[in-house]
């Protein structure tokens, strides 16, 4: 007997199996370390090779990578087994055999229930041996994230400790990049911070009851990583749905030490660089024009990027002319306190604009290339809806992260990269005018070296 009465959920592989296959995860532009699908390597640790609780009679069972079920090799009978979604009420899969993997084809949160009969024998009754019903209380439970990025994790470590806090008692760890850690484990002491390279060397996956991969799945059709597409939802509240939590946004805390004002006279701090070009302000007299408007106003103007020059071939990004060089390889620590002090951040749809939002800095964001429902909230969002835009939230339009250049419905014509490129000064300059308080350090003579 074999019934599948919803979708196919669940596959199974004789016992003794390798770990469950890992997911393709294609980054998104910052998240330079993650991998493409196709690529072969796995952005996150490995679960265990085999399901890591132990039932009666040799079953083993976990929830890592979706729910697996381990059943022995028998040489009489058969086992039943069956899948149930405790919310939903769907049987989500149900078969009989003598030893296998049973691992479900969803791997984001859902509430399982696992029941296990034997039959020991033809025409028997099936006798109950086994029923489980998810409960993190008391067990070890990961949310992976990836590292090369800094944006995605500001959007979605809040969607971590929601997940805490839906599972009362469970012992939530999650693996992030060393980088990150500094500025959020203070701010979150429910949680255990580690990298991955400590996910591997410490063996974590041999213990966890339950695992999650949070991700920009790209060609995950089947919907077998995310409940519902990314590009729908948003880049953060994916975490949420992932999760299984509420996926209202919500700003990430920043487990960093005021150290005071950077600079006495008022500032404002701008990031201009990204990964790929169509994140950029392709305007060629934008930045320079608005770091001129700023100081005009009274602003000193600081330049936060990590590199002050960027391009690939021969298109190259440079400093806007009159901003003040802050650039380099610096903490992220050092970035919090330059944005918690600014009078507000002016960047793209890149990493730096979601650490200001953490910082409690208001952001303008110059972004056409994603709909304004892919980031957070924010009510200086700038975007000309007379130019194509949002090709990032289209389906239809995979993302290259390989591909510089990419500019999926124009690239090669007139028009390649028209999302910003005919966002004008005046449109930014009009929006940063609407800031509560902007222009009241009109009168304030600037430095000398700031006025430059």
């Amino acid at each position: 007997m074999q019934a599948v009465p919803v979708n196919q959920s669940a596959s199974t592989e004789p016992p003794d199996p390798a770990a469950a296959a890992q997911p393709e995860v294609s980054a998104p532009a910052e998240a330079t370390s993650s991998v493409a699908s196709g690529q072969g390597k796995s952005a996150y640790p490995p679960a265990a090779n085999l399901p890591t609780q132990v039932g009666p009679e040799g079953i083993r069972y976990d929830f890592n990578q979706g729910c697996r079920v381990l059943l022995p090799q028998r040489a009489t009978g058969q086992w039943r087994v069956r899948l149930f979604d405790l919310d939903s009420g769907n049987i989500l899969f149900m078969s009989e055999n003598q030893g296998a993997l049973v691992n479900s084809a969803k791997r984001w949160f859902v509430r399982f229930r696992i029941d296990v009969w034997s039959i020991d024998s033809e025409g028997a009754e099936p006798r109950a041996v086994f029923t489980h019903e998810y409960d993190a209380t008391g067990r070890d439970v990961m949310v992976q994230f990836p590292i090369g990025t800094l944006g995605d994790i500001m959007a979605w470590f809040p969607y971590a400790e929601r997940f805490a806090q839906r599972h009362p008692g469970a012992r939530v760890t999650c693996a992030l990049s060393p980088l990150l850690i500094p500025i959020l484990r203070d701010a979150y002491p429910n949680l255990h911070l580690v990298t991955h390279d400590e996910v591997n060397e410490q063996k974590l996956v041999e213990t966890l009851y339950a695992s999650y991969s949070i991700g920009l799945f790209f060609d995950d059709i089947a919907c077998v990583w995310q409940p519902t597409d990314f590009r729908h939802v948003g880049l953060h509240r994916t975490a949420g749905y992932i999760l299984g939590v509420d996926p209202t946004e919500e700003a990430p805390r920043l487990g960093v030490a005021d150290e005071g004002r950077p600079i006495a006279e008022p500032y404002v701090c701008i990031a201009v660089q990204s990964s790929t070009q169509c994140k950029f302000w392709n305007n060629p007299t934008g930045w320079y024009s608005v770091v001129r408007f700023l100081k005009a106003k009274g602003y000193r103007v600081i330049c936060i990027d990590q590199k002050a020059t960027h391009g690939v071939g021969m298109v190259w990004n440079h400093i806007p002319n009159g901003a003040e060089d802050q650039t380099g390889d610096r903490p992220l620590a050092e970035r919090v306190r330059w944005l918690r002090h600014a009078e507000f951040f002016v960047g793209l749809s890149s990493g730096l604009a979601w650490l200001a939002w953490a910082a409690g800095t208001k952001v303008v964001m110059i972004s056409g290339f994603t709909h304004p429902t892919n980031e957070f909230t924010t009510p200086y969002r700038v975007i000309n809806w007379h130019a194509c835009n949002s090709c990032w939230n289209d389906p239809k339009e995979r993302f290259d992260h390989h591909d510089f250049m990419w500019c999926p419905r124009h690239a090669g014509t007139p028009r390649q990269f028209e999302c910003t490129r005919l966002i004008t000064t005046e449109q930014v300059t009009q929006v940063i005018s609407t800031i509560p308080g902007f222009g009241a350090h009109a009168t304030a003579p600037l430095p000398a070296a700031a006025a430059e």
